[in-house]
Order: C-alpha cells, then sequence, then structure tokens
C-alpha cells in the first residue's frame, strides 16, 4: 500500500500504484481530490508527453506544483494515463 502525506494529511493512499522513475503514480480515484487544485503549470517529457501539474492545499497550507499527471501521455507511457504523482516534500510510502 503507497499512501502519500503532505502537512499531516493523507493525500492519497493505493494498493495499486505505477512506479515510473521512481515516482508512484497514483489511480486517480486514490486521490482525495479536495487537497488538490489545477495549475496553469506544464512541463514536457521526451517519452512521456505533457505533464499537468496541481498544487495541495492542506488547512490553508500551499505546496504550489506538488502533484503532476499525464492526461495524455505518449504510447510508451499509456500506463499512467491520468495517474497522479507527487513531489515537493510529499512523503509517499
Amino acid at each position: 500500500m503507497a499512501v502519500a502525506t503532505w502537512n499531516g494529511t493523507v493525500i492519497a493512499e493505493s494498493e495499486n500504484t505505477v512506479v515510473v522513475e521512481g515516482n508512484h503514480y497514483v489511480p486517480p480515484e486514490s486521490v482525495d481530490r479536495r487537497y488538490l487544485r489545477q495549475s496553469p503549470t506544464t512541463s514536457r517529457c521526451p517519452w512521456k508527453g505533457l505533464a499537468n501539474y496541481c498544487s495541495l492545499v492542506v488547512d490553508g497550507k500551499v505546496n504550489e506544483d506538488a502533484a503532476w499527471y499525464y492526461a495524455e501521455p505518449s504510447d510508451a507511457a499509456a500506463a499512467i494515463k491520468g495517474y497522479i504523482a507527487f513531489w515537493k516534500g510529499v512523503d509517499v510510502r
């Protein structure tokens, strides 16, 4: 079971993550969306495609662009389509 926490709050938990490049990608239904705020930030991975970002908001504190996902990944990354990964101090164990 992978559990993602930030600011003392569980953001996501799942037994069905996909690990890519050391990051746990969590199925979207396993993420508590109350804590996500869509961000205008994007980035491009040479093999996964365009990443979209979300910020986390917990108890009034904001962690900008701390989550990302690939809405339309390349064929090589199809297994993580829509799955959400975390960084910037989010603890995933």
